[in-house]
């Protein structure tokens, strides 16, 4: 994976999204949900794969409902810095609007063939990952399967039947604000607007 999209896409001189490459903190690899009040409200849902976050725009955000197919749209890789970043990145730069960190925490390996752990480079890369997530939202198995490629790339995350399935909750409206600082996408705002 590069990260040469990310850097070509911004101008650090006026965004205070990092450009640090950091390489994963711990024995498990990480995933972050960050809400991002962009051109529309979305969900950039990331998971660390060879030292970068392979990320993806969710519109409806995630769900604990195994009946729902959360449509997921590839976006450039990002550092491993950016799973702690929240901010507003300003006007005329790329992704302009206010991010936090909706969600994190680590997440496991759980895609098999033939009773074989499948890495989970070669798992995207065939079109199909299964991982358990151990977040302070959402926790448990979550299928991303690719649905078209190329140019057009779509993929579906879809919550499994498992014991951290839910129906009847909302994770999105009922927990909006950030897990790292308790803030709403409006008190980041507020507060760089102070600032």
């Amino acid at each position: 994976m590069t990260l040469d999209a990310y850097h070509d896409r911004r101008d650090f001189r006026r965004t205070p999204e990092p450009r640090g490459d950091a390489a994963g903190a711990g024995d498990a690899p990480i995933f972050v949900i960050q809400k991002h009040d962009a051109s529309s409200l979305h969900y950039d849902f990331r998971i660390e794969v060879d030292g970068a976050l392979r990320s993806w725009a969710v519109p409806k955000g995630p769900s604990t409902d195994p009946r729902d197919k959360r449509l997921m749209l590839p976006t450039e890789d990002h550092p491993m810095a950016y799973a702690d970043f929240e901010g507003v990145i300003p006007q005329g730069e790329y992704g302009a609007g206010t991010v936090l960190v909706w969600d994190r925490g680590t997440y496991e390996n759980i895609t098999e063939k033939e009773g074989a752990r499948i890495p989970v480079g070669d798992a995207l890369a065939a079109g199909h990952l299964l991982i358990h997530l151990h977040g302070e939202k959402i926790s448990g198995g979550y299928a991303l399967h690719r649905i078209e490629e190329g140019d057009d790339a779509r993929w579906l995350l879809v919550k499994m039947d498992d014991e951290w399935a839910d129906a009847r909750r909302n994770p999105v409206s009922v927990a909006p604000d950030s897990v790292i600082s308790g803030r709403s996408l409006d008190d980041i705002a507020q507060d760089e607007d102070e600032a």
